[in-house]
């Protein structure tokens, strides 16, 4: 077997393998790289010395049997026997389910999580988004601070694992989508500064130094991460991919990252015939992100908005803190906005930051599913001092008109795991860093970040207490009681409108009509031939639907169709999606 290492700073590249040392020789066709050959099968262990230096995981690892500092472990893709034909399943119509696979369930593993996937396709989610695999110290965490891009987390499984998820995803027709995470790596674990210019401070990021994308070297890293999400998609048979923060992905060269990225995805979904897709995380309110190559855009094929969220945060729960700020003054005319023009801050000012923020999207070229609409996800529920979801604060009738406008609304829906039975389970935020100092730090900065936000000590859960995972793991025998039984039929009523009504999932932006009233607490909006009203007041509220014979298709609380006024009433903290009869 063949073994290649980047390591252009080194002088002397040994390698390790089954106990055995060898040195490796220069590559004389490809500058930097080391290469040599030894016997080797489906996990044998072996890593890479450098200038006479410890032994060092291989940078491209695609298994991590003992961690992150640990050997390196080869992997055979071949040795795996895919059971599900799958000709793969595009983002357009889409429902997308954000899963942890560590609080999924109890026992945190893929073969776990495999079990309930048959949850998800009876309720009608079309993807799973798994948070993000890679390795990470320790045994539980949230993922975003993991090392070794190709490697699969031990804990969870390992590579076999995964494998068996995507196949049991696939046999129910799930898409399954992963987070990846090309900004920054772990401090912990992270052995990339030994081999080569990984990372520059030419741009600094909240992690640090930045990833090198336009300095010296840049070539070579570059193709590290374009290499590892192509290897996610083709070894793993995975359907997409979300790339964290984008936004910190600094490049000033001519060619963009993210444009060579989504070249090459394109390239592959040719290759294997199958639709492969990358939806980014940004918080510019840049349209060339979501823009096609072709138009002078970067060509990624969808982007969560967090505008929507937030516009339909502070209008359920009148939160005004941070960056809601922005929408609190007026947050149904914002959520309006939203629902017809994609983004809030399309080039307003935004208080929060200090400046005019954003662009505004141009509704005939870019379809409405390029946009991701959600009501909850990891990052706004987890970056809450207590974790608390919606269902802590809010009644199950709020719930219904968050869960209404999520998935009616233009965009492309997503739920956070457990949101469709209203769990009552917190999800926090926890780490497992086998480092003291740093475990330590973290404690520590979670507790200063939320006392400046006048949280008592006390009231901060502990990330490195093995409770405070425990905490945050799905309670699977809520949804068969009240009240979450009920919030879950509601879910499952919206979503098989999704499926059956065209209007729904039409990708024309403009064509969404809404009316609101701020201080009734009502908002309508109509698309095609439905029509859908929301009351987030307590009390009963009169909602202007238009003449014309109207028939409801679900109503969270019962209601008659309008009358010749073309009048809805609706009750408090209720909801109502109807058709032209």
């Amino acid at each position: 077997m063949q073994f290649d290492v980047w390591a252009p700073q080194a002088d002397r590249v040994t390698l390790q393998c089954d106990g055995a040392t060898r040195a490796l020789e220069r590559d004389p066709e490809r500058v930097g790289w080391w290469t040599g050959r030894a016997q080797a099968v489906d996990g044998t262990r072996y890593g890479f010395g450098l200038d006479g230096g410890a032994v060092l995981p291989d940078p491209r690892s695609r298994r991590q049997p003992d961690g992150p500092d640990g050997l390196s472990a080869v992997v055979d893709h071949g040795r795996y026997a895919w059971r599900t034909p799958w000709q793969g399943r595009g983002l357009p119509g889409a429902v997308l389910y954000e899963l942890h696979v560590g609080t999924y369930t109890r026992e945190g593993t893929l073969d776990a999580a495999a079990e309930r996937l048959d949850h998800l396709a009876e309720l009608g989610i079309t993807h799973v988004e798994l948070m993000p695999l890679t390795p990470v110290p320790g045994r539980h965490g949230w993922g975003y601070d993991g090392v070794a891009p190709w490697a699969v987390h031990e804990p969870y499984g390992g590579p076999e694992a995964l494998k068996r998820f995507v196949d049991r995803a696939h046999e129910l027709g799930l898409g399954v989508v992963l987070d990846v995470v090309h900004n920054h790596l772990g401090p912990s674990g992270n052995h990339l500064p030994a081999f080569g210019p990984y990372f520059t401070d030419t741009h600094q990021t909240p992690w640090g130094a930045a990833v090198n994308l336009d300095a010296p070297g840049s070539d070579e890293v570059r193709a590290y991460f374009l290499e590892s999400a192509l290897a996610w998609l083709r070894d793993y048979r995975l359907d997409g991919l979300r790339l964290d923060a984008v936004h910190a992905l600094h490049d000033t060269r001519a060619r963009h990252f993210l444009e060579e990225l989504s070249a090459a995805v394109d390239g592959l979904a040719a290759e294997v015939g199958r639709p492969l897709f990358l939806v980014a995380e940004s918080d510019l309110n840049d349209p060339r992100i979501i823009t096609p190559r072709g138009e002078h855009g970067l060509g990624l094929h969808a982007q969560w908005n967090d505008d929507f969220h937030h516009a339909l945060h502070t209008a359920l729960t009148g939160e005004s803190q941070g960056y809601y700020a922005d929408f609190a003054r007026a947050p149904l005319a914002a959520l309006a906005k939203t629902l017809n023009r994609g983004y809030f801050h399309d080039g307003t000012y935004s208080s929060f930051r200090g400046r005019d923020h954003g662009r505004p999207l141009d509704r005939g070229r870019v379809g409405a599913h390029r946009l991701l609409g959600y009501s909850q996800t990891h990052d706004q529920i987890g970056n809450r001092a207590q974790g608390d979801r919606l269902s802590a604060t809010l009644s199950p009738g709020l719930l219904a008109c968050a869960a209404t406008l999520t998935l009616t609304a233009p965009s492309t829906p997503m739920l956070f795991m457990g949101e469709e039975w209203a769990a009552g389970t917190p999800w926090q935020y926890f780490t497992d860093h086998t480092d003291p100092e740093l475990a330590e730090a973290v404690r520590q900065g979670r507790r200063r970040e939320f006392a400046a936000h006048g949280w008592a000590e006390e009231d901060v859960p502990d990330p490195q207490d093995p409770a405070t995972r425990e905490r945050s793991c799905l309670d699977w025998s809520e949804p068969e009681r009240e009240p979450h039984a009920r919030v879950l039929s509601w879910y499952r009523r919206l979503i098989g409108l999704r499926r059956e009504l065209p209007d729904l999932t039409a990708p024309d932006l403009a064509d969404t009509k809404v009316a609101y009233d701020e201080e009734g607490r009502w908002l309508a909006f109509r698309r095609g031939d439905v029509r859908v009203a929301v009351n987030l007041g307590k009390q009963p509220a009169a909602i202007p639907l238009g003449t014309g014979r109207l028939r409801v298709l679900a109503a969270w609380d019962p209601v008659l169709a309008p009358g010749p006024d073309g009048l809805l009433q609706v009750p408090g903290e209720s909801c109502v999606v109807l058709t032209q009869a």
